[in-house]
């Protein structure tokens, strides 16, 4: 009887493609969907099982595609075939376990049991406790990972030969670009958009990032995001140390820090007075913008309080993604079908920025109503106040057709 080199339960392979298809995505360089994977499930799982226990299975080129940054510019993403997201769902659920347990508390991203808003919170503490919090910004991460450095890493906690064997070869898959001309890897670099992506960023971090913060710099805090990191100190001068030794921390692992970005953050409240030299008291992290707020005391009147709220780039993406849709200016469809589209978009934003300063949440919201009206006056060629009475109606009518307005958010 054979036996296969390498024992991959078939279970793992199921649950790595029902992860695959709850988190969505479109087809790789070889136009398979989702949809179209699943037509013929059965075939397309034993073969892929039948190839990784027999280590015959090879990548097939990453298809990149072009978004744009919130900032301006381009962003590339990479996007493997279904087959290749299994394959790689595979292995991170092979080594998440064990990788954890070795990942720092200060450490949130793509991680069991952690979340966005855990890091927030963390934030939010360090900023009463400490006066500066510098904004790192890493340049071209995920472009710049340098391949020896993260394998060294990967074998250090890797288990199982055939999960150093296949990251090896994601890691030197060639790149379908925009253009179609498809181009050998480099010896740096990890895609954008892979299943496994953000564990070996992490892992890339943890040595990289994380564990040299916490043994030369052990008093200082600190909360990180994959490439997202907030680091807290008592005084400008300490931040500008950390920012220089930090800089000769990321040439070490070849990195590089973006200084145009990074931001050392005065953390202003009721308790601190303000410097003369009028410093950066505004950052952002995870869409989120950290900054002085006034706040209502329990025993009465406002006190300046450095809080986070849902940012401004935040809020544009969000009135920019529903204008995308181009349901405002079609007259053929229904207010049901408008909310239909509409709604998912609404709630995934308010449910993930409403847990912080809620109210902050509300202007956008009234832009919407105020898109509504729009599509209203143009649907039934109403002028606005005659619009605006109809939306009333049909608030009351059907309360929580939006989810913003289950809120209260009607006017």
């Amino acid at each position: 009887m054979n036996r296969k080199p390498f024992g991959i339960p078939k279970l793992l392979i199921l649950d790595a493609w029902h992860q695959v298809k709850k988190a969505g995505g479109g087809a790789g360089i070889d136009n398979v969907s989702l949809k179209q994977y699943e037509e013929n499930l059965s075939s397309n799982l034993y073969k892929l099982w039948n190839r990784m226990t027999s280590g015959t299975y090879f990548p097939q080129p990453v298809k990149q595609v072009a978004i744009p940054k919130a900032g301006g510019g381009m962003r590339n993403l990479g996007i493997p075939t279904v087959n290749d997201r299994i394959a790689q769902t595979v292995v991170r659920l092979s080594m998440e376990a064990e990788l954890d347990k070795a990942f720092v508390p200060e450490s949130f991203g793509s991680r069991p049991g952690k979340s966005a808003h855990q890091a927030i919170e963390q934030c939010r503490r360090n900023c009463w406790q400490y006066d500066w919090a510098v904004d790192i910004d890493l340049k071209a991460y995920f472009d710049t990972i340098d391949h020896q450095l993260l394998m060294k890493a990967v074998r250090k906690h890797a288990r199982q030969n055939w999960e150093v064997l296949y990251i090896e070869r994601w890691l030197k898959a060639p790149v379908q670009q925009v253009n179609g001309v498809i181009v050998a890897k480099g010896e740096c670099g990890i895609p954008q958009g892979g299943s496994i992506s953000p564990l070996l960023s992490n892992l890339f971090l943890h040595y990289g990032l994380d564990l040299w913060l916490k043994r030369e710099f052990p008093r200082i805090p600190f909360e990180r995001y994959l490439d997202d990191c907030i680091i807290h100190c008592k005084t400008k001068r300490q931040a500008n140390f950390v920012v220089s030794r930090l800089k000769r921390r990321l040439d070490e692992i070849k990195l590089a820090l973006n200084e145009e970005k990074t931001k050392i953050c005065y953390c202003l409240d009721a308790k601190r007075r303000m410097h003369k030299e009028e410093p950066q008291v505004v950052f952002t992290f995870l869409g989120f913008d950290f900054k002085p707020r006034a706040m209502r005391r329990k025993t009465g009147g406002f006190a300046l309080n450095f809080t986070p709220a849902v940012g401004r780039k935040a809020q544009k993406k969000l009135r920019d993604n529903l204008r995308k849709t181009g349901l405002a200016r079609r007259t053929d469809i229904t207010v049901e079908y408008l909310a239909a589209t509409w709604s998912p978009i609404i709630r995934g934003w308010t449910n993930y920025f409403g847990q912080f300063r809620p109210s902050a949440m509300q202007w956008t919201l009234h832009l919407i109503n105020r898109q509504i009206v729009g599509w209203l006056c143009r649907k039934y060629r109403l002028r606005t106040r005659a619009a605006q009475r109809r939306l009333l109606r049909t608030v009351q009518e059907k309360p929580n057709l939006f989810p913003h307005w289950a809120l209260g958010v009607t006017r």
